[in-house]
């Protein structure tokens, strides 16, 4: 059974889109890439996938209208936006679980995914008390890291 983290990424531009995918690739992800956000949606109702990562500016659908209806057909995969600005307004974020803007590290993009998916692998693993403490300890520095920011 393939244990890599899967991920959809959705992005309209293919140059970006194929250096970014061989970025996480080489990072150990498996990642399933759309280029159009409606044929993306349309996946998501066969393919299953850990985390979604979106950009955020597409034409015909924006990245936080992709995540509102994501979040709707598969409500505990996390999301992630990324864009070119610095900040998005917050009505924007509702159903995004992470937004990286302009300026962003790379690390902080990759740490951040692999956070938004760990726990799920620690939960599924009870008779491991081990993983569920780890759970917690990265649900803390989840919520250190944002108090930070």
């Amino acid at each position: 059974m393939e244990n890599r983290t899967t991920v959809l990424y959705v992005d309209d531009n293919p140059k970006s889109s194929r250096l970014l995918t061989s970025v996480l690739e080489e990072c150990g992800f498996r990642v399933i890439t759309k280029n159009d956000p409606v044929e993306a949606l349309a996946l998501c109702k066969r393919t299953y996938f850990d985390l979604a990562l979106l950009d955020y500016e597409m034409p015909l659908m924006s990245g936080s209208q992709l995540a509102r209806k994501i979040k709707f057909l598969v409500p505990d995969v996390p999301v992630v936006l990324i864009s070119g600005r610095a900040a998005l307004p917050a009505t924007e974020l509702t159903f995004v679980d992470a937004h990286f803007g302009f300026g962003t590290a790379l690390d902080d993009l990759l740490w951040t995914m692999r956070i938004l998916v760990r726990p799920k692998v620690a939960i599924a693993d009870h008779a491991d008390h081990h993983h569920a403490g780890r759970h917690h300890a990265d649900q803390r520095e989840m919520t250190q890291w944002a108090d930070s920011t």
